[in-house]
């Protein structure tokens, strides 16, 4: 059996005619919330993580649809974009924790502008990582496999890498 980090056994089975090889296992991470308002980010990044990665993806195009959306998509991790009309990925952030049915989703941020001092602060709001762009659409899906598994290495008493309970 292949082993792969961050992936558990679920069953013993491939199909060529896949397009996603299938080696038998299943990661945690299975629903994604893109939050982007560029048109191509959204068509290129929904691709690949749907293909490559064979999660089940949503994609928002700002803040307010995100807020409408999130609750009933119930996703494992949210992406972020920083700059956005209207509501940018950080006010967003804070209105998701504002909201008790969201207030510990697992966030990563994806922005052209990664210094690292923004990145503190980006992590300092909560987000798990920042992903920078442009992005490989070969290696977006392993890159948020790796930042969710880091985070769940983190927090080995939780079911995802959300933000530990308060008092």
């Amino acid at each position: 059996m292949v082993k792969m980090p961050g992936l558990r056994r679920k069953s013993c089975f491939c199909r060529k005619d896949e397009r996603q090889l299938n080696l038998g296992v299943m990661a945690q991470l299975h629903k994604i919330l893109m939050v982007e308002d560029d048109p191509d980010i959204q068509a290129v990044a929904s691709l690949a993580l749907e293909a490559v990665g064979g999660f089940e993806v949503v994609v928002c195009s700002g803040g307010l649809e995100a807020l409408e959306r999130v609750e009933k998509f119930a996703p494992d991790l949210v992406v972020l974009d920083v700059m956005m009309p209207g509501m940018d990925g950080p006010t967003l952030l804070q209105e998701l924790r504002a909201r008790p049915a969201t207030a510990h989703l697992p966030v990563v941020f994806m922005t052209a502008k990664a210094q690292a001092h923004e990145i503190v602060v980006y992590k300092s709001l909560g987000a798990l990582d920042v992903v920078t762009k442009p992005f490989s659409p070969m290696t977006l899906s392993s890159t948020l496999l790796a930042i969710w598994n880091r985070a769940q290495d983190e927090h080995p008493h939780s079911d995802s890498p959300r933000e530990e309970d308060g008092p």
